[in-house]
């Protein structure tokens, strides 16, 4: 029963409570994400961010040499502030980032298409990637020992290059590879909203034969979680929840279906009696 965890990187964020939750609890995998710290450090670092908007509609960092360097140093930064804190609650934590013994693969986009003025361009000379494939073999041996590992969102190319990858299609990657049986992605909001100004507006229930109005309702940076969302969905995993992550006990929460849960059309074993 292997659960994976994204915490998201935006502001507002306080982990504390997750890492409260997360005693006594195995088979877990923690990935996170350094939007806001990248952000921070970028703009002193005198190479302010740029956030650019593809022709489908999502949201994602110009990422040059220069970007990824600072990326690296930020997500690293939060790699080591989280296992600071699991470790002070007596969880063995373990950080590593994507690139460490290959854990996350991921295929280069060196180029990318963007919408500016209205017109579409191409922006050449880039470091991000898609997660393309997991270390299933690292990751089940430290599960297997006890430990609870801390992924960045650094993915090792095909020649070992390290590539700015999304978090959550990290953790929905991990989440397909490992066979897990939930997914949850812990961000600054109650959930998918479907009017973003109104917290009320929680959508509580989503079949995985029944995207498009999730698909609607998504704006900004919610697209790319309801797009790993569909990704883990279609991959086999059972269940995945967006969730807020400064509850009291954000896990225990999201487990019992607080947030915006995806499910299924029909669970592994039934859609396996009806195949058979």
């Amino acid at each position: 029963m292997t659960t994976i965890i994204k915490i998201g990187g935006a502001s507002g964020i306080i982990p504390d409570a997750i890492c409260d939750d997360l005693r006594g609890r195995r088979a877990v995998v923690l990935v996170h994400g350094g939007s806001d710290a990248t952000n921070r450090l970028s703009t002193q670092l005198g190479h302010p961010p740029r956030m650019v908007q593809s022709p489908s509609g999502q949201w994602s960092r110009l990422t040059d040499r220069t970007t990824l360097e600072i990326f690296a140093q930020a997500t690293a930064l939060q790699n080591r502030l989280l296992v600071e804190r699991l470790q002070a609650r007596g969880i063995p934590a373990i950080g590593l980032s994507g690139i460490d013994g290959r854990v996350v693969q991921a295929q280069r986009k060196e180029s990318v298409r963007i919408v500016e003025n209205g017109r579409i361009r191409i922006v050449r000379d880039q470091w991000t990637g898609r997660p393309s494939g997991v270390n299933r073999s690292l990751l089940r041996t430290l599960l297997g020992e006890g430990y609870l590992p801390v992924i960045a969102p650094i993915g090792c190319g095909a020649r070992g290059e390290r590539l700015n990858v999304d978090g959550d299609r990290v953790a929905a990657k991990i989440a397909a590879e490992l066979r897990a049986t939930r997914l949850l992605l812990m961000t600054n909001v109650p959930g998918l909203l479907a009017d973003p100004e109104d917290p009320g507006s929680l959508i509580r229930s989503v079949r995985a034969d029944a995207l498009e109005p999730a698909r609607a309702a998504a704006q900004g940076r919610m697209r790319k979680k309801v797009l790993a969302a569909e990704e883990a969905l279609e991959a086999g995993v059972e269940q995945v929840v967006i969730a807020s992550s400064n509850a009291a006990s954000p896990v225990t929460d999201a487990l019992a279906g607080q947030g915006t849960v995806f499910r299924q059309a029909a669970p592994r074993a039934a859609a396996r009696e009806l195949e058979a």
